[in-house]
């Protein structure tokens, strides 16, 4: 197990050694996660230079997973998101990644739909899609603030297929605006988490029988765009009620982490493993509190069904995350909120400093401020 003291010995942290996830080479495994900021403004929904600021300044990760872009207009589920399915996202995508690696970093782009997770609001009045007609319970933010979402209508075929289509152009749309790969969400409340639920996906097809089926085809058409292993899929078997809303939970919440759950799970991850990917990115069970580290076991589990590079995430820390890669649990271990207040968390890990908090008033929406204003530690 790594030693408690490693901030005085930077090279010796596992966390700060180089690392190979399927074609990405990384300097380091501290790996920027995936982190909504809803910044994008305008018609469009492109990414701007505030963008391009806020990335360049955390290049130092080993490697960044840029926020989920909504694959298609139909997609979208949140304001301020943005897209990469038209050629203005292109561009403004272009000029993120021009800036993140002349600062000498590595960016892949998250691929994102909301599905049912979505509202009318987004969509000209029109209700969005879903795997089956089953309101998923949760709460949309809309323009116009928080509203419940809506019983959905249930995907045809057609529409099914169209949106595979949607994701494999996004991919290939990724490529060209010079992301070094690409991250299919699969986690959480939204479209592909949906299928895989059998709470929220009733369909009597194909695409009910075999709840994976769906992932499985957007991997295929995803990885299809790209040379090699440069795709990854991240999942969140342990997702439950401690992960939503209160009137998720009030509505009798759809997901859950039973030994059902985690075993259509393994069947799945077993099957990605025949995938070409670069990595699987897998989100643990949110911690106890305060102080509490994750459950390595969580993590060891999928471990064993899956040859490839695996990232770990949700509630780890310095110290815990150099423990599950020196036991060789995970190959590198992401970090949300604390890449938010610390465009420098890999220096600071490396000489064992502080890690500051954010405004939590800023995290969504909103200009420069609680965005590109956090200072680097002076000492640093």
């Amino acid at each position: 197990m790594v030693r408690h003291d490693e901030g005085s010995e930077p090279g010796g942290q596992p966390l700060l050694r180089p690392v190979a996830l399927g074609d990405l080479e990384l300097p380091n495994r501290v790996v920027m996660a995936p982190l909504t900021r809803s910044r994008a403004s305008g018609p469009g929904l492109a990414p701007t230079d505030l963008h391009a600021a806020y990335y360049g300044q955390r290049a130092t990760a080993g490697l960044i997973v840029a926020e989920g872009a909504w694959v298609g207009e139909g997609a979208v589920g949140f304001p301020g998101v943005p897209g990469i399915y038209g050629e203005r996202q292109v561009e403004g995508w272009r000029r993120v990644t021009g800036l993140v690696h002349a600062l000498g970093g590595r960016i892949v782009l998250q691929l994102w739909h909301a599905g049912a997770h979505s509202h009318p609001d987004h969509r000209g009045g029109a209700r969005p899609a879903g795997p089956s007609a089953v309101d998923p319970g949760e709460v949309s933010w809309t323009a116009a603030g928080p509203k419940a979402t809506v019983t959905p209508v249930e995907m045809t075929r057609a529409q099914i297929e169209e949106t595979v289509a949607e994701y494999g152009a996004a991919s290939a749309r990724a490529r060209r605006s010079g992301f070094d790969g690409v991250e299919v969400a699969a986690n959480g409340t939204f479209l592909i988490a949906q299928f895989l639920n059998p709470r929220l996906n009733r369909r009597a097809d194909a695409y009910g029988t075999d709840r994976g089926r769906l992932l499985l085809e957007v991997v295929d058409a995803v990885t299809a765009e790209w040379d090699g292993r440069r795709a990854g899929v991240r999942l969140s078997p342990y997702w439950t009620v401690h992960d939503t809303s209160p009137r998720a939970r009030r509505a009798g919440y759809p997901y859950t982490a039973d030994e059902a759950t985690l075993a259509a799970y393994d069947a799945l991850v077993a099957e990605l493993a025949t995938r070409p990917l670069a990595y699987l990115h897998l989100r643990g069970r949110a911690v106890a509190g305060p102080g509490a580290v994750p459950d390595f076991e969580e993590f060891a589990r999928y471990r064993k069904l899956f040859d490839g590079a695996l990232v770990a995430n949700h509630g780890f820390g310095r110290v815990s995350g150099n423990a599950v890669v020196e036991a060789g649990i995970a190959d590198a271990v992401s970090f949300g909120r604390p890449f938010i207040a610390n465009p420098d968390l890999v220096a600071r890990f490396a000489l064992g400093h502080a890690v500051a908090r954010g405004d939590e008033s800023t995290h969504y929406g909103g200009g420069a401020r609680g965005y590109v204003d956090y200072p680097i530690w002076a000492g640093c």
